[in-house]
């Protein structure tokens, strides 16, 4: 029989996917819990980021004495740190330097256990980098004195997982697909909400410590199986896919880049591991922790529900590093203020605001949206692929169709950052002022900073359309503002 005793807990990369729905598990299982960000701003929004249990601490995993004083006095820790998209794609040497930093740092705490998630796959000459990488990451958070419990999974299905994206946006759009010879490797995909299960299970079953335990649903599918899955879970006719040789990863991840929200450059790495075959080996984890997983049509169709209902509780699209609100002063910056007055309280007015992009569009001149939106797919850029993950609450960090929210401030200011493919720096600000409690002013400023000739060139070649598509959006988020301001509040009924 294991029994529950809390612990204190030790997070990293509780801004990403996993971590962002670990931490809060960890809370309700009774745990303290110290997450390390680069930015605690990302973590404003959350729910669970004022428990009376957690720590939030900014720094860096590569200071390696700074960590280990942070670490001092946990019982374990989680190592969620992953580089994928590192600059340049040497994100297999940044994750060696990072795990190495991370493994000594722990020595010197004298943590109890480590706990770590990687890839399913046999080593040999076929891995791909990517899973190698992971590999590799582990043998080195291995080769320290602190005992490590490595979990290794295939896909993980959730709801804003970039595996589940790509296999919607596939599936949804294409009903005839040409496909490389890979949509036949086995896998065995595992539910998000069985993935946190196991690693927060591990904290009470001691017998853990020191393992690897392979994790993955109940049965092995091919990706041409999970494709008919997701076709039938969306309401959708069978997909017709036709395998062939041709088509490496890096042209189907450039195909996966133009289909999906998931760029090509994220996307490589997840093509070359889909070559694997990445399935379960043996039962040691049901031994130790008995538990029955979603099959992985339960899991999509759970994934497809909160997807609908816009409950994504975190997303692949907010991890990593945020270029931060740019350095405007100085230099030569271009920009466009316009400012309209809406008889409405700034609540009203921010909630308009947070409508912009994703499925509520953008107030005015959509389609001159959608066409910058192709353009910039067919040069390799996100588009309006992203989306966002709520209709209209943001945070921190998470994208907007081919915007970062860099800032955010409740009824004061929303701060954009471009990521489209541009010849130059580009941001687009919200800022609200009160006149009167009846009455705001909204400013909206667009900054961009060329790159030589060729960003000069783009600006005012767009220039023209500023009227038309802000002016527009200004108007379009003041007649949406006064309707809310102009709707009668809803009387609170009792729930039983």
């Amino acid at each position: 029989m294991n029994h529950h005793r809390p612990q204190r807990i030790f997070l990293t990369g509780a801004t990403g996917y996993i971590g962002g729905r670990l931490a809060p598990r960890l809370l309700d299982a009774g745990h303290q819990v110290t997450c390390l960000v680069r930015d605690a701003r990302k973590l404003v929004e959350r729910p669970w980021s004022h428990h009376a249990n957690l720590r939030i601490i900014e720094g860096n995993v590569v200071h390696t004495d700074w960590l280990a004083e942070q670490m001092a006095g946990h019982d374990a820790a989680y190592y969620l740190v992953h580089s994928m998209v590192a600059t340049g794609g040497k994100y297999a040497e940044h994750d060696r330097k990072l795990a190495e930093s991370f493994t000594r740092a722990s020595d010197m705490a004298e943590l109890r256990r480590i706990i770590y998630l990687g890839g399913l796959g046999e080593l040999g000459t076929g891995l791909s980098q990517h899973l190698r990488s992971r590999r590799e990451v582990e043998d080195i958070l291995a080769a320290g004195a602190v005992p490590l419990t490595s979990f290794r999974a295939a896909m993980i299905i959730g709801s804003g997982s970039a595996s589940f994206e790509i296999l919607r946006y596939l599936v949804d759009r294409l009903p005839v697909m040409i496909t490389p010879r890979w949509v036949r490797t086995e896998s065995q995909p595992i539910g998000i909400a069985d993935t946190l299960h196991y690693l927060v299970r591990c904290l009470d079953v001691p017998e853990t410590t020191g393992q690897t335990l392979e994790i993955g649903g109940p049965t092995v599918h091919t990706y041409i199986d999970l494709m008919q899955i997701m076709a039938k879970e969306l309401g959708l006719m069978r997909r017709i896919i036709l395998p062939v040789p041709v088509l490496t990863p890096r042209l189907s991840s450039h195909w996966i880049g133009l289909v999906t929200p998931v760029s090509s450059r994220l996307a490589r790495p997840l093509a070359e591991g889909l070559r694997n075959r990445v399935v379960v080996t043996n039962d040691l984890t049901d031994q130790l922790m008995p538990h029955e997983p979603l099959s992985a049509a339960e899991a999509i169709r759970r994934a497809v529900r909160k997807t609908t209902l816009a409950d994504v509780e975190t997303r692949w699209s907010a991890a990593g590093v945020i270029p931060g609100d740019p350095d405007w002063a100085g230099g030569s910056t271009l920009v466009d203020r316009r400012e309209i007055e809406i008889t409405a309280g700034p609540t009203e007015v921010f909630t308009a605001v947070c409508r912009v992009g994703g499925g509520h569009g953008y107030y005015a001149a959509d389609i001159l949206w959608k066409i910058r939106g192709w353009m910039d797919q067919l040069v390799g850029g996100p588009g309006l692929r992203r989306g966002r993950r709520h209709p209209e609450n943001v945070e921190y960090g998470e994208t907007l169709d081919f915007w970062r929210v860099i800032d955010v401030q409740h009824d004061k200011r929303l701060a954009l950052f471009a990521e489209m493919k541009l010849p130059g720096e580009a941001g687009l600000e919200f800022t609200l002022d009160p006149i009167s409690e009846t009455t705001t002013r909204l400013t909206m400023t667009a900054r961009f900073r060329p790159r030589g000739l060729p960003g000069l060139a783009y600006w005012y070649a767009v220039l023209p359309l500023h009227h038309i598509v802000f002016s527009g959006m200004l108007h379009g988020m003041k007649r949406a503002a006064e309707e809310l301001s102009s709707q009668p509040l809803q009387p609170k009924t009792s729930s039983s």
